[in-house]
């Protein structure tokens, strides 16, 4: 209950993160029946970047600032490019929008979003930021019970990001878990897990992609390196486990990631 991504918004881990569910979203609206998305850690919705938490760390200044700055020189990838254009229409520099502004950016008419957030405050600024929206309902939730109450979707079509805050020792097991309740009632559902790499994590890391892999078919892993593998700073990079993922999306990563890593990254 003590996380608040404000502290993180627009840092190099969240450029990463939207980038890939564009990318998820584009292609799995390919076909015309529609989609839900369920966010099971679902934040605020939008940040300020000017707050006192997002000044504290600065962590968007080695993020989207420095992609943004990037982006005037060197004209990015089509699917980055698009990226930045929704970030601007969130209301950047003085706002970053996080995961449900993406997705609801890039959803259409006949798609809708589930949110669930667990901490009070951030509850309570996600259901001002999506006010008034008939597509989206929000819950105060935790997400791993959500994970249970809304699978299968009505539509039969889901995008489901699990993106915790890693306080928990126990996340990643519990992660596990839920994955397996989930997949076994929603088989045939997308499942997005972010997650953080830091020096000190790689087996655990390790270990959790060996389990996906072992219990799933299909599985695609990107992951983004901000900082060398023996670097002193916490995170220095992070990936998403895709479940399910929809058809070249391997394709499309492959040829943005690296792009992104390389505009990112603090050699």
């Amino acid at each position: 209950m003590n996380y608040r991504h404000g502290f993180h918004a627009g840092n190099f881990a969240d450029v990463f993160k939207h980038v890939v569910l564009i990318a998820l979203i584009e292609h799995l609206t390919v076909k015309k029946p529609p989609l839900c998305y369920l966010d099971v850690h679902a934040g605020v919705g939008r940040y300020a970047l000017q707050s006192t938490e997002a000044q504290k760390t600065q962590e968007n200044e080695g993020g989207i600032v420095k992609l943004v700055h990037m982006a005037a020189d060197v004209l990015p990838p089509p699917l980055v490019q698009r990226y930045l254009k929704t970030v601007k229409h969130a209301g950047f520099p003085s706002y970053y929008p996080g995961s449900p502004f993406i997705a609801r950016s890039y959803l259409r008419p006949q798609d809708r979003l589930v949110l669930l957030e667990l901490h009070p405050y951030e509850y309570r600024g996600l259901k001002t930021v999506f006010k008034g929206d008939a597509q989206t309902t929000v819950y105060c939730q935790d997400a791993y019970a959500g994970l249970k109450a809304f699978l299968p979707p009505i539509e039969r079509r889901g995008l489901i990001l699990i993106d915790p805050p890693y306080e928990n020792p126990d996340e990643w097991n519990h992660i596990l878990t839920g994955l397996k309740v989930a997949t076994k009632k929603f088989q045939t559902g997308t499942y997005a897990v972010w997650y953080p790499i830091t020096s000190t994590n790689r087996k655990a890391v390790g270990h959790f992609l060996e389990v996906v892999h072992k219990e799933h078919d299909k599985v695609l892993v990107s992951e983004c390196m901000k900082y060398p593998a023996d670097s002193p700073v916490g995170l220095i990079g992070c990936g998403m486990c895709i479940i399910n993922p929809p058809w070249q999306l391997d394709v499309l990563l492959n040829q943005v990631i690296p792009w992104l890593q390389k505009a990112l990254q603090v050699k």
